[in-house]
């Protein structure tokens, strides 16, 4: 089998780093409907959260001061003057000696700088005592601890998770820029592919599993979902299928038909979609060498080997990183991969980048990842994996013991 611009895994993500971006321009939509979508600007405060300082518990707004040295034994003693109604402005000021019943988010009076605990007290009438000390700024939120007026609160690329959307709405926003979902196309090729639907199999017919399984991650990263349905090993029937839906989407997978074969038109195909067409024929990674990844006028094109496990391996390695970039996200740097200890040892092939699929299991010395083996035809062997743990094509392979950062699947 013969490949042509064969990369390495970290090439090929650079590549992609550098050779795509989003497609369509940023819209604006109701901060409801914008949940793991990307904003596209950043995003600056008009004003401070929040707007006013504030308690976190039940008790008594106070001068810290005054309860210097309060005890069980030797309280301090104060007088009650008033109380602080929730959603109401404290208008009576604070002085010496003073204090004021408050709730948890009441607004803490002018002249107070603390908030001593309800547990803490004892009401006598218009008298409290204080049974511990409490120091300035303790149990209050002072207004803009959280947000200043001027602050930029989000910067752009970040993928909008419930609490990115709980911080705008606490700084009055409604609506957000984002760019809109990918739209990403699948189309399945090969002469014994049959829709997954069909209930009896002649000989040699096998259901459309990786539309299935790839439109499913994909519509997990973030992307609306095209299915373009199955395509014969036929080079015209093949071109035009893939031009129609290259036509519809921002980014157009083909499953299958990426190895190099007599039949194999995936290569063709994907140079006369645009140029400057393919980048990437072959990476030097198990499973999964039979990649292509192309660009074609603008728009990522990918060709993922026909196996179940290597074509969904591949998408979380090289597809979901092009569906962010076509949503705008910017990598962050934080290592979110899991750490864990390998379960047995695992040889692997130097000058090539390794992918072993692993489930985790919690044990009493720590989290251990256990391998689990399998041809890349076999999809019930990522039923059974959590992740992956990437074996760098310059190691002979990972010891039994040796710590391991697994790659989660979505």
């Amino acid at each position: 089998m013969k490949f042509f611009n064969v990369k390495t895994v970290m090439e090929t993500l650079d590549l992609i780093a550098n050779e795509y971006q989003p497609i369509r321009q940023p819209i604006e939509v109701p901060l409801i409907e914008a949940l793991g979508m990307v904003n596209a600007f950043d995003i600056y405060s008009d004003e401070q959260v929040p707007h006013f300082s504030r308690s976190t518990v039940d008790g008594f707004a106070v001068r810290a001061m005054d309860t210097y040295g309060a005890s069980e034994s030797l309280p301090a003693f104060l007088s009650i003057t008033g109380k602080v109604d929730m959603g109401r402005a404290a208008t009576m000021k604070l002085r010496e000696g003073q204090a004021q019943a408050i709730p948890t988010g009441g607004m803490v009076p002018e002249g107070a700088d603390g908030v001593v605990m309800i547990e803490h007290v004892e009401e006598l009438g218009d008298l409290l005592n204080v049974y511990r000390q409490i120091a300035p700024g303790e149990n209050i939120i002072r207004a803009g601890d959280d947000v200043q007026s001027g602050e930029k609160v989000l910067a752009a690329g970040r993928k909008l998770r419930p609490q990115e959307l709980g911080v705008l709405a606490a700084i009055g926003k409604t609506t957000v820029w984002v760019y809109p979902r990918p739209i990403v196309g699948i189309l399945s090729t090969g002469d014994e592919i049959v829709p997954c639907e069909k209930q009896t199999l002649a000989a040699g017919e096998i259901r459309d599993i990786n539309s299935m399984t790839v439109g499913a991650a994909a519509m997990q990263a973030g992307a609306e979902v095209v299915y373009g349905g199955i395509v014969a090993d036929e080079l015209d029937s093949f071109a035009i299928r893939a031009k129609e839906l290259y036509d519809k989407v921002d980014f157009l997978i083909l499953s299958g038909g990426s190895s190099v074969g007599t039949r194999d038109y995936s290569v063709q195909v994907l140079e006369s979609l645009g140029s400057p067409g393919i980048l990437v024929h072959g990476v030097s990674i198990k499973p999964g060498k039979p990649t292509i990844l192309a660009k074609a006028n603008g728009k990522p094109v990918m060709g993922l080997p026909g196996h179940p496990a290597s074509a969904l391996i591949i998408f979380h390695l090289f597809a979901g990183p092009i569906i962010e970039k076509l949503q705008g996200r910017k990598h962050e740097s934080t290592d979110k991969r899991l750490t864990a200890k390998l379960s047995r040892n695992v040889p692997s092939a130097v000058g090539r980048t390794d992918y072993v699929r692993v489930g985790l299991e919690e044990r009493e010395d720590g989290l251990w990842a256990v391998p689990v083996f399998g041809k890349s035809g076999l999809i019930t062997t990522l039923v059974d994996s959590d992740g992956m743990v990437e074996i760098p094509a310059s190691k002979e392979g990972i010891l039994e013991g040796e710590f391991v950062k697994v790659h989660m699947f979505y």
